[in-house]
């Protein structure tokens, strides 16, 4: 089994070592071969060990870092002002080499600008994109991006698309991967300017692709991968999010509304905890800053244990299936002889 080492931003987020060090502690449980990095105030960081029972245990270490970038930071002030903050010291040991990967839940922003400024993008790649996994009702999908690059080019589109069949290949071992670009229909004449250019440019690489999507088909799992620029991505990212909270309301609202309904409650709860398990975001928790020269995994800010260990897990199935190497490989035979890298 390979080693794998991660940093964790564990000052980042809504609540900091409150949940990164308990799912620290799950980590090590059930992850093989994992070591950990804890960045931020060591001696915070050291008494929330003691509280977990790791101070002994020599799986995890401490990095100090005597600074934390906020929540509602801006990018540009936490990147030239917070050099020692939390989320920089973790970035950096990968830029080092000393870790394989990074965790953070905080400012998405800040994290972004970051990493792109201390690991630059891969050869061949003009904007890093975050990617994030989905349910669907074959499964799960991936769709990219989420809200890094609020306006793209017909090539960023084809990038997302190259980066996006390497990660589902690499996690879900699918040997093609099928690709479709969002759009407001799938037939051909649909979309703008934009969206038929980046249709022209992805159809005429070896990629699986499927052609058009629209927005039902993110859930349906009609591809597996899911193409669209950062400020599409990320309004039907909130939007699902917000369609699972209103749909759990509604069922409990209506079984608790009488007697009878309650009693159906009960004898429906088998299915209902496997609906409630589906559709909690809780597990579908990691996105990947994909395009950078090292591995970099966004957890939600508000995330709690359970979330951010499935963060760490996406961190480490990407250590083991080297994403970053294989992402430069396939934009080397994809992308080289199609665009001008700028």
């Amino acid at each position: 089994m390979k080693q794998k080492i991660i940093a964790l931003d564990a000052m980042g987020g809504d609540h900091g070592p409150v949940v990164t060090v308990p799912a620290a502690k799950m980590a090590l449980n059930e992850i093989s071969g994992l070591k950990l990095i804890l960045v931020g105030d060591s001696a915070l960081l050291m008494e929330a060990l003691k509280a977990n029972g790791l101070a002994a245990d020599s799986r995890i270490s401490i990095q100090h870092a005597s600074e934390v970038v906020g929540m509602a930071e801006a990018p540009a002030l936490a990147l030239k002002k917070k050099k020692d903050s939390s989320m920089r010291v973790a970035i950096n040991l990968v830029k080092e080499h000393k870790v394989q990967a990074c965790v953070s839940a905080g400012n998405t922003g800040a994290l972004m600008a970051t990493s792109k400024f201390v690991l630059k993008t891969i050869k061949g790649i003009s904007r890093p994109a975050i990617c994030g996994m989905l349910p669907a009702i074959t499964g799960q999908s991936y769709m990219l991006d989420l809200g890094a690059n609020v306006e793209c080019t017909p090539e960023n589109l084809l990038e997302f698309a190259v980066m996006g069949s390497v990660l589902a290949q690499s996690v879900e071992g699918i040997d093609r991967p099928t690709v479709g670009l969002l759009n407001i229909g799938s037939e051909d004449m649909k979309g703008g300017d934009r969206i038929k250019k980046a249709s022209q440019l992805i159809a005429a690489t070896n990629l699986n692709y499927h052609g058009f999507v629209e927005g039902d088909d993110i859930y349906k799992g009609t591809v597996n991968v899911v193409v669209t620029d950062g400020f599409v991505g990320n309004v039907s990212l909130k939007t699902g999010e917000g369609l699972a909270s209103l749909v759990k309301h509604v069922l409990q609202t209506e079984f608790k509304r009488n007697l009878f309904t309650k009693l159906l409650g009960f004898i429906s709860l088998p299915v209902l905890n496997a609906v409630k398990k589906t559709l909690d975001p809780r597990q579908y928790n990691g996105a990947s800053l994909l395009g950078l020269n090292g591995i970099v995994v966004k957890s939600h800010g508000g995330a709690d244990t359970s979330s951010f260990l499935n963060a760490i897990k996406i961190a480490s199935i990407e250590i083991e299936n080297e994403v970053p190497q294989r992402i430069s490989h396939e934009v080397e035979s994809h992308l080289a002889k199609m665009i001008t890298v700028k």
